[in-house]
């Protein structure tokens, strides 16, 4: 008997595992909304890089993963979502807010929405699809995976616009999305691999390798964008550093500053100590000083006159930063590979989360 009733049991269980299985999301829009259900943890259990970071207007945080779907902590634990609880992917590369306190969640394969007790999923066809930029609205914007294109939600759904197609010399890059940001005019600055876009509500500009007047050798490979406070865009590569664009001339800002090896490769090699040229991350402090976070060189601040290089912690194995975000209490936060969240204190960094 005893042996039946443990069949029986084993029996029970696998049933329950197989249906909480995940049906694949279709490309029609809105796929369903789930409940969730999650493990909590003390500590931030993140190990393969937090690649977002954000803090909502009730002021919890939410990280962003790189493989293990996001986390968010209320202060007291973490909790954790992947695509066992409904998310369309677990690789989360930006998250945001709308004014309803709706949390959105752009992943390698779609969007989620998450308004506290739910998840909606919203997935677009890339196929056949020829919306005008213009008959669109929508101030929350998504990558599209390595398609050509963005996503843009409307309200309702998710729109995929399709950029226009710039002579892209190197038939290596894509223009799939790698970052977005948002000027004080209201104009969305859209980094691709390939060429960064904007757009002002009525037309797309292109910012390509002629238009960024660079050299033969030297090719686009976008990772990050930031439209800072005084109206500069700043561009950071896969290679070649960073690009800054000021009153409509491009400056070459790593190569200026000597931060570019002598005999540099200008693609993904390993680069070394003292130069900046594998720029994953950009952003901008209360005072205006502007942060790059560097793939082999780790974290850079530049204060208008100087650029000056910090490790964030000597003991990490790698000294990429994914991200790097302001919160609410303008706190610099840096996302690390290794999965640890580390916050600037005006000398050096602790480990926060």
């Amino acid at each position: 008997m005893n042996k039946l009733f443990r069949m029986l049991y084993l029996l029970i269980l696998l049933s329950l595992n197989f249906s909480c299985v995940e049906k694949k999301p279709t490309e029609k829009g809105i796929n369903k909304s789930e409940n969730v259900s999650t493990s909590k943890t003390d500590t931030l259990k993140f190990t393969s890089g937090i690649r977002a970071i954000f803090q909502d207007s009730k002021g919890n945080y939410w990280f962003g993963s790189h493989q293990e779907g996001v986390s968010y902590y209320d202060g007291k634990t973490f909790q954790y979502f992947n695509n066992t609880n409904g998310l369309l992917d677990n690789q989360i590369r930006s998250i945001e807010e709308d004014k309803n306190g709706t949390i959105w969640l752009g992943t390698a394969n779609g969007v989620n929405s998450y308004n506290g007790k739910k998840f909606t999923t919203y997935a677009t066809s890339t196929n056949n699809q020829k919306l005008e930029w213009n008959k669109t609205s929508g101030d929350l914007w998504f990558n599209a995976g390595e398609k050509d294109g963005v996503n843009r939600f409307d309200g309702k759904k998710t729109n995929y616009l399709i950029f226009p197609k710039p002579k892209n010399k190197n038939t290596n890059n894509s223009f799939g999305v790698t970052d977005l940001s948002k000027d004080k005019n209201g104009t969305v600055w859209i980094a691709t691999y390939g060429a960064l876009f904007s757009y002002d509500g009525k037309m797309i500009t292109i910012f390509d390798h002629e238009k960024l007047k660079l050299k033969a050798n030297e090719n686009l490979h976008i990772r990050s964008v930031l439209a800072d406070s005084k109206g500069r865009i700043w561009i950071g590569n896969n290679g070649i550093g960073v690009l800054l664009i000021e009153h409509d001339k491009t400056i070459h800002f790593s190569e200026i500053n000597g931060l570019i090896q002598k005999n540099s490769s200008k693609n993904g090699n390993l680069s070394p100590a003292g130069t900046m040229e594998h720029v994953f991350a950009i952003e901008e402090d209360s005072e205006g000083n502007i942060w790059f976070g560097d793939r082999d060189t780790g974290a850079w601040r530049y204060d208008g006159k100087t650029v000056i290089n910090y490790t964030i912690n000597k003991k990490l194995s790698t000294p990429m930063i994914w991200s790097i975000y302001k919160d609410n209490s303008n706190n610099l936060l840096f996302g690390m590979a290794e999965g640890g969240v580390y916050k600037f204190n005006g000398k050096y960094f602790d480990k926060t989360f």
